[in-house]
């Protein structure tokens, strides 16, 4: 038999501060090797890159400027992309 799992208000705190931590240092290292080398990543669509998360199905779509790279969109990876080109 199969048994409902709950969560206390407390334990799904925890949890979500955990999924946003992990989440975060995940984030937050592919925005350093964005920084390092933007050119290692794949062109996906006109000049739009792609980085992947490692952990989680989501990727930062991003374009490379003279002096900067702006992230247009930090995007699951089972959603339709023609939510994220329309903002290219």
């Amino acid at each position: 038999m199969r048994r409902t799992v709950t969560f206390s208000p407390a334990a799904l705190a925890e949890l979500l501060d955990a999924l946003d931590w992990y989440e975060t240092q995940e984030v937050d290292a592919a925005v350093r090797r964005i920084a390092d080398n933007p050119i290692q990543f794949p062109a996906v669509h006109r000049d739009v890159r792609r980085a992947r998360l490692r952990r989680f199905p989501y990727a930062l779509f991003f374009r490379v400027g003279d002096r900067d790279v702006q992230v247009i969109a930090c995007f699951h990876s089972n959603r339709d992309p023609r939510r994220w080109q329309r903002r290219v």
